[in-house]
């Protein structure tokens, strides 16, 4: 029979999938009284609930030193404090830990791949070397062929090689969808289009019931402003910005909706059609309970999940107060950016470049939609205009928004407040316009995206 520890430990387990976080907490630390065995373990679990779901980063800190303690060579452990390194700015503990690991074990390719994401793109053969070298290992899962092809890719592309660069980003690509077999889902275009269908068909007789109107009511503290759009198209950046001024707290990639519209509302969106204003307004409450969570003082709260843009119906039925930056940038850069990041596979579009560009159009046609009904409440936030003329560009961001922009800071995330994005170092840089035009590099390999997308580059 399991152990009182043990069955303490899967009842943690349960309870953090159920997002009963202290409750999970409060069994892990039972597990412990109870001398569960390798307790590292769980002092790495507690950490994971801390950080990612509890934004209590130094409690996170605390439990993978304990964790530490009881191993210090546990590996999972110091990639988690690594990590944790990373989102806090702190560069310098982050490469050590990344150092440390691989001390411990020279193929710990994930920590390689990291170690590398973190370096200067000038050029470094021997980092290059080191790359190639564990993506010829036969002993390397295809998962770690793609942290490590991702980041050979971004080191290439920094240095000007853009060809092998490509290459380089294809073949991680690849070893991504490989590594989620055999439970990978293709990209179904035929899929996407009816879902866009319906947000469009739902929102519309959403916003022709008189019941849209009677959710509206004074505004509560704090209020909600949405960053939305494409993955890659600057919404980091835009919240870091907006964090900035001392009203606006940055509540990161919120889940609140999509679990939302996944369980609750299912089937979604065709249940916006009979939501009750009683049902609007307790969700609403819910949602604004998590915004005070998070920002318990804050006037704003800033939930900056891209996808959101597929949520917009819902969002204004529930929260007619507010309001919605869409951050764009040119389209073949947008594009080619996603197919250079190591998104999750179940953005399965994210891995062919003709599957990106069908996924753009589809996202642009539900945004002329939501533009149209909510023209208002939206502004469109262009990142190539941020980055080439920032100060009046962010002066207009704080006018939409009804913020002073008087004195705010150009530095998007000062060390010592967390980020959570792939692209952590790049947003903690000064503003650069590097990215604006990148794709010109590499326009024999983005000619059919080009013409596919022809009436939608401006």
């Amino acid at each position: 029979m399991p152990s009182i520890a043990d069955a303490l430990f899967n009842l943690a387990v349960q309870q953090k999938q159920a997002r009963q976080f202290e409750a999970a907490l409060a069994s892990y630390q039972k597990a412990l009284d109870a001398r569960v065995t390798r307790p590292e373990e769980v002092h790495l679990n507690r950490s994971v609930i801390y950080s990612a779901h509890l934004g209590q980063h130094e409690a996170a800190q605390r439990e993978l030193a304990l964790a530490l303690t009881c191993n210090p060579n546990f590996v999972p452990a110091l990639l988690n404090l690594a990590n944790l390194h990373e989102d806090l700015g702190n560069r310098a503990q982050a490469e050590a830990t990344y150092a440390k690991i691989l001390d411990l074990d020279p193929r710990c390719f994930e920590a390689l791949a990291r170690y590398a994401n973190m370096q200067p793109t000038a050029p470094n053969p021997p980092l290059l070397s080191r790359l190639r070298g564990a993506l010829a290992d036969p002993d390397a899962s295809d998962a770690e062929r793609a942290s490590l092809g991702f980041a050979l890719g971004r080191l290439l592309d920094g240095t000007g090689d853009y060809s092998a660069a490509f290459a380089a980003f294809k073949a991680a690509n690849d070893a991504s969808r490989s590594s989620n077999l055999p439970h990978y889902s293709p990209y179904d275009r035929t899929a996407q289009e009816r879902l866009v269908d319906r947000l469009i068909a739902a929102g519309a007789a959403a916003q022709r019931s008189s019941t849209i109107h009677a959710t509206r009511a004074p505004a509560a503290r704090p209020r909600p402003i949405f960053i939305c759009g494409m993955f890659r198209s600057g919404s980091t950046l835009t919240e870091q910005l907006l964090a900035n001024h001392p009203g606006v707290v940055a509540g990161g990639e919120l889940d609140f909706l999509p679990r939302l519209a996944a369980g609750e509302l299912a089937p979604f969106p065709q249940s916006l059609q009979t939501l009750s204003v009683e049902r609007c307004t307790n969700l609403a409450a819910m949602y604004r309970a998590e915004l005070e969570r998070i920002g318990p003082q804050a006037a704003y709260v800033t939930d900056k999940r891209p996808d959101n843009f597929l949520y917009l119906g819902l969002i204004k039925r529930l929260l007619p107060d507010a309001r919605i930056v869409h951050t764009t940038r040119n389209a073949l850069d947008n594009c080619l950016s996603i197919y250079f990041l190591h998104l999750d596979q179940s953005m399965s579009y994210a891995l062919d470049l003709d599957d990106i560009g069908h996924y753009y159009r589809q996202y642009r046609r539900l945004m002329a939609h939501w533009k149209n009904m909510f023209a208002e409440d939206i502004l469109d936030f262009d990142y190539d205009a941020l980055v080439r003329r920032p100060q009046p560009t962010i002066q207009s961001l704080c006018e939409f928004l009804g913020l002073d922009s008087a004195g705010m800071s150009l530095t998007a995330a000062p060390a010592g407040r967390s980020v959570r994005t792939a692209s952590v170092w790049q947003v903690r840089e000064p503003l650069y316009t590097r990215s604006s035009g990148r794709a010109a590099h590499y326009a024999a390999q983005l000619a059919g995206l080009r013409q596919n997308l022809a009436d939608l580059l401006t």
